[in-house]
């Protein structure tokens, strides 16, 4: 059978990614049912962890870097009275000193300095590279890993239920592997909602928590329930997937139900009208002249619509035509506009 032509179709795909796999897997899945190598993800899960991916297809994939950087979400279970060495249940036991009860302001005073403007620790076991080397590799080649503090916005961390209380039994095998003495642990599973800007490790927030309580913390389960602008609600599985790209293949080049690129740029970033000069001179790469009372205007409104994406980087605008049709990005840059890219 000859291989079909690579699919050209630019867009988004709001994944909800289930437990065990790669954000890799997902893209792989992706390029598999679409027939495309074009295909990349817009911020990592976590294996153990489900919830939304969002995926760029094509031109779409230009998008991601500013996907990245938008805001998030999560469901959490913190469990207090283990800590582990990767800050979540797929790590080894590093303490065990068990936790009986937590009470409403115990939490509190754990989870109080974790809110606002915090410098946090990333985990060990994340992708932050160290000397040109990935820190989970050198964590997991046995290697003290020392990461910095970076600065995060922790805009919501709220207890959602009541702390549960139960029991979890370390075997010799584990415990023997972890220096941990085997048997019974009393442990406090408490659920709790997350809302925070790009670079925060949720994981950190658990073992930052059990820290301060003395017991020790890990997640024991993690849901991204929102990137930015695209939730949960809406979201593909990825048998949602592969049936939707069935019903439509007929026996064709397979068609993925991908969000426009241009309704996806609109989701994202604020609208610049263009004359129907200026959109046929964008057409071939040549941003237009605005003054700089009307680029200031714009500059604060879209520091105000997206965080930005790296230091010193003002985010991008959706250059659209007098018809409202999406041409392309542009950025304010050194008091002009720039193009950042055609679709």
């Amino acid at each position: 059978m000859a291989r079909r032509p690579d699919n050209p179709r630019p867009g988004l795909l709001v994944i909800d990614k289930p437990a065990g796999i790669t954000s890799h897997d997902v893209v792989a899945r992706v390029r598999r049912l679409g027939h495309t190598r074009k295909v990349g993800h817009g911020g990592t899960l976590d294996p153990m962890a489900t919830g939304v991916l969002v995926i760029g297809v094509g031109k779409a994939t230009k998008l991601l870097t500013w996907v990245s950087g938008h805001s998030k979400e999560y469901l959490a279970t913190i469990r207090f009275g283990i800590g582990t060495n990767t800050d979540d249940a797929e790590g080894l036991p590093t303490s065990a000193v068990g936790c009986t009860s937590l009470s409403e302001s115990d939490l509190e005073a754990a989870l109080a300095p974790l809110r606002g403007d915090i410098m946090q620790v990333p985990t060990t076991v994340s992708a932050i590279k160290v000397n040109g080397k990935r820190a989970y590799a050198l964590a997991r080649a046995g290697q003290d890993v020392e990461l910095a503090a970076r600065p995060v916005r922790i805009s919501r961390l709220e207890v959602l239920a009541a702390p549960r209380v139960s029991e979890v039994c370390l075997d010799e095998a584990v415990a023997r592997e972890s220096a941990c003495v085997p048997g019974p642990v009393r442990v406090v599973d408490v659920d709790v909602a997350v809302e925070c800007s790009s670079g925060t490790y949720v994981r950190a927030l658990a073992r930052d928590a059990g820290a301060a309580l003395g017991v020790g913390a890990h997640l024991t389960a993690l849901r991204r329930t929102r990137v930015g602008d695209f939730p949960l609600e809406g979201a593909l599985t990825l048998d949602e997937l592969a049936a939707a790209v069935e019903d439509e293949e007929g026996g064709q080049q397979p068609v993925l139900p991908l969000i426009p690129l241009g309704r996806a740029a609109l989701a994202m970033f604020p609208a610049l009208p263009l004359t129907e000069a200026e959109a046929g001179a964008f057409a071939h790469g040549q941003a237009p002249r605005r003054s700089r009372g009307q680029l200031a205007q714009w500059a604060a409104q879209v520091g105000d619509a997206l965080p930005i994406a790296s230091e010193g980087e003002t985010p991008p605008i959706a250059a659209t035509s007098p018809s409202g049709e999406v041409l392309g990005l542009l950025r304010i840059d050194a008091a002009r506009l720039r193009t950042v890219l055609v679709f």
